[in-house]
């Protein structure tokens, strides 16, 4: 489940930041910025019911599953296929992004 929030966290805040991207950058309506505030909100959300003991290493776990989540976006929406070392790179973000996870914890 805690996977599936932090996939589902990081769809939200690459959308909602995509269309703040996409109104300065790829001058678009500002009418973009409200889902994308809401998608931020969302995202905020997410990333607050996962099941950590501690907001910073919710983070810190999370941002190896958001790296992963970018070069999806990456070939997904914008049609730039990720390279070798890219994915190289994914995969030993969420592996440590597992290891903060899933480590046993002394009480």
């Amino acid at each position: 489940m805690t996977y599936f929030l932090y996939i589902a966290a990081a769809g939200a805040e690459i959308a909602g930041c995509f269309s703040f991207w996409a109104w300065w950058r790829l001058d678009r309506t500002v009418l973009w910025l409200v889902p994308g505030t809401l998608s931020l909100v969302i995202f905020a959300w997410l990333l607050a019911l996962t099941p950590a003991d501690a907001a910073g290493r919710t983070y810190a776990a999370y941002g190896g599953i958001y790296i992963a989540a970018s070069l999806a976006w990456l070939w997904l929406a914008e049609g730039v296929r990720p390279d070798r070392w890219d994915m190289a790179g994914a995969v030993l973000c969420v592996c440590g992004a597992s290891v903060i996870l899933f480590a046993p914890r002394g009480a």
